[in-house]
């Protein structure tokens, strides 16, 4: 494993001086990480990227002079720079979001809400996170993420245990998991998914607002349909549904069929909607009619809930090292079950079609 630099060289490009300094001081905040330079437009950047190269850019969409989106494009083909995207994602802005991931953007989360302590906090763990996880994806190399306490397990939004009572289904389920990388890894995978197959529930960490516009994309470009979930919708063959952002999302069972809980609560393994909780759902909703998915992204959230669905009788698959953007929660999910399918991502949907004979 390459020595991991002593700092984490941020530039933080942002219009609004409140937020610089906010950015500044939760980034300072962590002994990894150290601004370089907090600027209010793209031309202030360029200068300071002349002197200094940054490890990250965090940048807004929307500035005057010259908006996020041209000045990603300019990055990206003069000399890529991991960039995160931290911006209001608010009507367009999720939309121009989306199209930061294809221009090659790291990663996209809201501006942080600071009207409480909590909030706070989360902000801090999640912008601070992303940051590492984007610094990795440059250098090839992971590094073990610092754990900063508190950091919750899925027991405090869904106890381990197995449903003794009720009917259960004989339908297959597919649950995907994943992280920095994901929106490329889940677009491959649906994409070559068939309108016959088993309906598919989807974590993405990703911020709210965010979430209905990755899926409408996939929706447009795939054969199955691809939705935001709502509270409470039921599982339905040919149809993927993804977790909103910031909330968690559980499968239950009702009858002989599935449906989705959207739930609030603590952040678990550091996200919300967390993989862990949806994969623990799972195992314990379908049992043997499990098949997990846990593709690219840095931490180990859902490497435990794979091992349970494995323990309950489900079918797992985690993606391969080399298409892996950042190979950290596939890494992981080989600890809690060895016998976990490694796959490339193109080939991940062949293999689960060839398994369910579709």
């Amino acid at each position: 494993m390459e020595k991991l630099k002593k700092y984490i060289n941020v530039l933080i490009i942002d219009d609004a001086p409140i937020v610089r300094d906010v950015l500044t001081r939760i980034l300072n905040s962590d002994k990894q990480i150290n601004v370089i330079a907090a600027v209010e437009n793209p031309y202030q950047a360029a200068k300071i990227i002349r002197k200094q190269i940054p490890d990250v850019i965090t940048l807004d969409i929307e500035m005057p002079r010259m908006d996020g989106l041209t000045f990603l494009k300019k990055i990206m083909e003069q000399r890529p720079i991991p960039v995160v995207i931290i911006s209001s994602l608010t009507g367009k802005g999720a939309v121009s979001s989306f199209k930061a991931i294809e221009y090659g953007a790291v990663d996209v989360m809201l501006k942080p809400k600071l009207s409480s302590l909590e909030l706070i906090e989360e902000a801090r763990i999640t912008i601070c996170d992303k940051v590492k996880a984007a610094s990795v994806t440059r250098l090839k190399k992971l590094f073990k993420p610092l754990i900063v306490k508190p950091k919750y397990s899925a027991d405090i939004i869904l106890p381990l245990k197995r449903r003794r009572t009720g009917l259960f289904s004989n339908e297959k389920v597919i649950a995907v998991g994943a992280s920095t990388g994901g929106t490329k890894a889940i677009k491959i995978f649906l994409e070559k998914m068939p309108i016959d197959s088993p309906g598919i529930v989807i974590v993405q960490h990703m911020p709210e607002v965010f979430t209905a516009s990755f899926a409408e994309r996939l929706n447009q470009l795939c054969e199955i349909k691809v939705k935001e979930a709502v509270d409470k919708e039921y599982i339905q063959k040919g149809v993927a549904i993804i977790a909103p952002g910031n909330k968690h999302m559980v499968l239950k069972t009702r009858g002989t069929g599935y449906y989705v809980q959207i739930k609030h609560g603590k952040l678990v393994n550091r996200h919300r909607p967390s993989v862990d909780v949806l994969f623990r759902s799972v195992a314990i909703a379908a049992e043997r009619n499990a098949i997990a998915v846990l593709m690219t992204g840095m931490g180990d959230d859902g490497a435990r809930g794979i091992g349970e669905i494995k323990k309950f009788g489900g079918f797992t698959i985690a993606q391969d090292k080399k298409t892996s953007v950042v190979y950290g929660m596939p890494k992981e999910a080989l600890k809690y079950d060895k016998n976990v399918k490694v796959l490339p991502i193109r080939q991940i949907a062949h293999y689960i079609k060839k398994h369910l004979r579709l």
